[in-house]
């Protein structure tokens, strides 16, 4: 019993924190779920001077209308939102042809996902002699409590991800790299810990089964685009929706561009993001970086140095929205836990506790 209850307190902690904040949000609204996915009625109604609503909409959207060609007016960037279908397609198949449970749906699939990725996070923890506590971090990060309070695909794409890494860890390799491959038709940012994955197995040679089966995945996923590309005229892969900015060349060029627009709200970002995501960013590249140097070009290493890279080149328009910022953050987060945790690194795990209070920025202002 005690072992049990050291490995599942994160998870029902994380699921309290997620309903709790799910609640405040619905009961301002008459209990009415698609209060969640923040319905704007620039793309309800096709008014350009509506409010815009927020990327939860477009979840809802296709879960609702499948149809390429029909639901494509409803969204902002067709190809970009279309891509993440494997959400919305979940909470349609599970609707029983009732279009009023998916609203319900798109909360109970982010609900549960979270909550039993923390579990299987505690669990891999605790196997390997970390304290178990340490996945309260991934559970009640930000980007995504955020996540599930709003619709979004990154409670999903990244639980499958800590799935894949469950089932590798306990010598189900096949199923892990198929829960990975999944990830990548749940949020397109999964395709880093895809490549991490495939890095990782290219020097195995006892079982070339999940490169296979990584690759394989890995090729359908560019079918996906391509047929993304002949439906709505470009691939799904962007910088993101309305509005975004590219990528950028220089490394975190993006977030220096603010103080081109406003110094102190250059300021206020450095005061809230050096600390919590750009300083770890630095030394997440520095030891994972020493690690493949050393030889051990393990899914660990690569997974942080891949995500830590993505960080630094992260598009102006993602910068300028915190809530943007913490959600594509999401990936380095779990890259960084995973890593200390496998390599017994006490220090950065008892730093990243610090990650929760940044909870903070959820509350209405």
């Amino acid at each position: 019993m005690a072992l049990k209850l050291r490995t599942i307190w994160p998870a029902v902690v994380t699921l309290v924190v997620t309903c709790g904040y799910l609640a405040i949000r619905m009961s301002s609204s008459g209990w009415d779920p698609l209060a969640v996915a923040e319905i704007g009625s620039r793309y309800l109604t096709n008014d350009p001077g509506g409010e815009p609503g927020y990327d939860g909409q477009f979840a809802y959207y296709v879960a609702i209308d499948t149809d390429p060609e029909s639901v494509a007016a409803r969204l902002d960037v067709p190809a970009y939102r279309y891509q993440r279908i494997l959400y919305p397609i979940l909470a349609k198949s599970i609707s029983l042809n009732n279009p009023e449970l998916i609203p319900w749906n798109l909360i109970l699939i982010n609900v549960l996902i979270h909550t039993f990725a923390t579990w299987c996070l505690a669990q891999y923890f605790n196997d390997i002699d970390i304290w178990p506590g340490y996945a309260i971090v991934y559970g009640l990060w930000v980007g995504l409590v955020a996540g599930v309070g709003l619709d979004l695909h990154e409670p999903l794409a990244y639980g499958l991800i800590v799935l894949g890494i469950f089932a590798w860890s306990h010598g189900r390799s096949r199923l892990g790299a198929l829960l990975i491959v999944c990830s990548l038709f749940a949020k397109e940012t999964s395709i880093f810990f895809w490549l991490a994955a495939v890095l990782a197995s290219i020097p195995e040679e006892d079982d070339r089964a999940p490169l296979i089966i990584l690759l394989v995945g890995g090729g359908l996923f560019g079918l996906w685009q391509l047929w993304l590309l002949a439906t709505f005229g470009e691939f799904g892969i962007g910088s993101g929706g309305a509005m975004a900015t590219g990528f950028e060349w220089i490394p975190l060029m993006g977030f220096l561009r603010i103080g081109a627009e406003n110094l102190r709200a250059l300021a206020l970002y450095a005061v809230i993001f050096v600390p919590s995501i750009i300083l770890p960013v630095f030394w997440g590249l520095y030891v994972s970086f020493r690690d493949l140097r050393m030889g051990k070009r393990d899914y660990l290493s690569w997974a942080l140095l891949i995500n830590a890279l993505m960080v630094l080149f992260l598009p102006f328009s993602t910068f300028r929205e915190p809530l943007g910022l913490v959600r594509v953050a999401t990936g380095f987060i779990l890259a960084l836990l995973v890593f200390s945790a496998t390599r017994q690194l006490k220090r950065p795990l008892n730093y990243s506790l610090f990650w929760i209070p940044m909870l903070v920025l959820l509350v209405p202002r």
